[in-house]
């Protein structure tokens, strides 16, 4: 039965990345329309807070101190801390771009988003990041044709970002015994 069903699942995304494939390249019909948002909204999902083919960030946040979210390893490689920052920037100045907003108020500096944070600030952090990407949801949602058909490909790749970067955060978990399976 689970093999049937991952099968299914398997056969749907395909053929639901065939529709956002269409989109992409410039078939705007409302039926694919509809496909590419659904599809949207399952990666949204499976990069936040649902886990399906991989932890989501909402997961692999989740306990973490501010102590925790500061380690280093000793290199240039970049603490939790400053990764979940960096995920909040991007998440943020996309969907605010996406929505159409004024953004002469948003310091467009991706290295101000590596620091240090004490318990307070990393609690808010964690807070901001499910807000934000909570906040796609509707937006996705609720887009015209023409912003789907302008906005897939960027929102997919946000996506894909922010699973990349929680791959990282549960790596130095893991190096660090702070991971349980989840």
């Amino acid at each position: 039965m689970h093999t049937q069903q991952t099968i299914m699942k398997t056969i749907k995304r395909t053929t639901l990345a065939i529709a956002l494939f269409t989109i992409i390249s410039g078939c705007s019909d409302e039926e694919n329309n509809r496909e590419v948002k659904s599809i949207l909204i399952d990666l949204l999902k499976n990069s936040h807070s649902e886990q399906h083919w991989f932890v989501p960030m909402k997961t692999a946040i989740e306990g973490l101190t501010a102590e925790q979210s500061n380690w280093r390893d000793g290199t240039e490689n970049h603490s939790i801390g400053e990764l979940v920052s960096h995920l909040v920037f991007w998440n943020e100045i996309n969907l605010r771009a996406l929505k159409g907003e004024d953004m002469t108020d948003f310091e467009v500096d991706n290295e101000t988003t590596f620091k240090m944070y004490t318990e307070n600030e990393w609690q808010s952090l964690v807070h901001k990041l499910d807000s934000v990407q909570t906040a796609w949801e509707p937006i996705i949602l609720n887009a015209t044709d023409e912003q789907v058909t302008q906005w897939s490909q960027e929102i997919a790749n946000i996506q894909a970002h922010n699973a990349y970067h929680t791959g990282q955060i549960i790596y130095i978990r893991k190096q660090n015994g702070w991971w349980t399976k989840k």
